[in-house]
């Protein structure tokens, strides 16, 4: 396998998380398991068997190898793969694509799917993605890998199968669904990506970005850029409700050992253990 890129991984329970993100360098992630990715910021050639990518924004850091991504995909004679963006990049992205082919003389093949808040898609069966508004400089948006799975109703608990199968077969629904949030990831955001969005504290894991952690860097600037600050996740400490929670996008200003010092001096105890800084 070519390694072409930095690629970190982490396993929690069922998932594997891979990926790399610093801010203002390049974020790619992906959940093998789930056959999907976040952003393209990046194209490892290990991704490149991944079908299905969410792009939360338009920054190059977050989108510059989406030409790659396309075009090897056809080279090794994949299936076009289904990306996912906010709906105001559409038109850019579909040029873009036009004028990468014009140059590169391959074609472009994808399923460009456009995406505003509150969109819900179906990935299969057991799983399904929702998307919830951001707060970025341009237009953004996070998601949400639901689990879902049929429960028996609670009028009918406690009756035999044949009971049951009674009931199904006079035509009446006996189960309902019901989901979990499995996976969130917010992409670039202010702190208003988080409280705008209350399941994100709920979902088993999330992957969110932490950019600064200086005292010196001005909040109210920070969050005017749609980026947060270590004090932002400090605030909301006891909102935290994940099994796993992934801290990325640092700053290039610092380097990984004094990111590494803050969380480790300054996250409360009930939300450090949970925590995983991406370095």
């Amino acid at each position: 396998m070519v390694d072409n890129l930095p690629v970190r991984t982490h396993k929690h329970k069922a998932l594997t998380i891979e990926g790399y993100s610093r801010a203002a360098v390049q974020s790619y992630w992906r959940i093998p398991e789930l056959r999907l990715g976040f952003d393209l910021g990046g194209s490892p050639w290990s991704f490149i068997g991944t079908p299905t990518i969410f792009v939360t924004h338009a920054h190059l850091d977050h989108m510059a190898a989406l030409p790659a991504y396309v075009a090897r995909r056809r080279m090794m004679k994949m299936e076009p793969p289904t990306i996912y963006l906010p709906e105001q990049a559409l038109e850019a992205t579909q040029l873009l694509l036009k004028v990468w082919q014009k140059l590169d003389r391959g074609r472009m093949n994808c399923n460009l799917i456009p995406v505003k808040p509150g969109d819900q898609f179906e990935l299969s069966r057991e799983h399904l993605v929702t998307t919830f508004a951001t707060k970025h400089t341009v237009p953004s948006l996070g998601y949400i890998v639901w689990e879902r799975r049929k429960k028996l109703k609670l009028e009918y608990i406690g009756l035999t199968q044949d009971q049951i199968r009674e009931v199904r077969l006079s035509g009446k629904e006996v189960s309902m669904e019901v989901r979990s949030p499995l996976v969130c990831y917010t992409g670039d955001t202010s702190p208003a990506g988080l409280d705008n969005c209350p399941d994100l504290f709920n979902a088993q894991i999330l992957i969110t970005e932490v950019t600064f952690f200086r005292p010196e860097h001005r909040k109210e600037k920070i969050h005017k850029f749609g980026h947060m600050h270590l004090d932002d996740m400090i605030e909301r400490a006891d909102k935290f409700k994940n099994e796993l929670v992934i801290f990325s996008h640092f700053s290039t200003r610092y380097n990984e050992r004094q990111f590494e010092k803050a969380i480790q001096q300054r996250l409360p105890e009930s939300l450090k253990d949970r925590v995983v800084a991406w370095l």
